[in-house]
């Protein structure tokens, strides 16, 4: 039921839209930092829109039966990875602050369903190793820019924590390629 559901050409259009949507949104969310950075960081600021874009890219090429590898491996990883991310830092901040906003709820159902989708396509990525090892290098290297040279999405009630969410963040980058290998590859080899 669920194989069917996924692979409708009209739920597929769908769930193109929802994440063009929300691709876009994102971008806009992160119109404030982008004005206040480097331009040779731009890429790698947007986190969580561009691993959406990564989704909606594989969507587009999906729904017409194409596959495009190195975004499908960079569409797994990155959504799993910045949707446990962004719930996470939200989770984190209810905690210290003791409440979240409206926006924060809403972060976290669009961020997990991100993490999940992702995940749930995962049976039709046509992924090889060298893949997986480009998004990984990709993903470790948005970690550098984001911890090393100061380029991470702004929390101001979890700034004074930073060296704990950049460790989180490593390990949680590593729990994402094993997971997105596991899923493809690892599954592949054992059928």
């Amino acid at each position: 039921m669920i194989k069917y559901i996924l692979l409708d050409k009209r739920f597929l259009f769908l769930l193109f839209l929802i994440n063009l949507a929300g691709t876009i949104y994102g971008y806009m969310w992160y119109e404030s930092q982008l004005l206040h950075t480097d331009p040779i960081f731009f890429v790698f600021v947007p986190d969580s829109p561009t691993a959406s874009l990564f989704f909606t890219i594989f969507l587009l090429f999906f729904i017409f039966g194409k596959h495009i590898p190195y975004i499908e491996a960079l569409a797994i990883i990155t959504l799993f990875k910045y949707g446990v991310w962004a719930v996470v830092m939200n989770l984190l901040t209810l905690f210290i602050e003791g409440s979240l906003s409206w926006q924060g709820y809403m972060l976290m159902a669009s961020h997990g369903a991100m993490a999940i989708q992702g995940l749930l396509y995962a049976p039709y990525y046509h992924l090889r190793m060298r893949h997986i090892v480009f998004a990984a290098v990709w993903i470790f290297h948005n970690d550098v820019i984001d911890y090393v040279f100061e380029q991470m999405p702004v929390y101001s009630s979890l700034a004074s924590y930073l060296n704990e969410i950049g460790y989180f963040t490593f390990w949680l980058s590593i729990l994402s390629v094993a997971i997105a290998y596991y899923l493809t590859i690892g599954m592949q080899e054992r059928k």
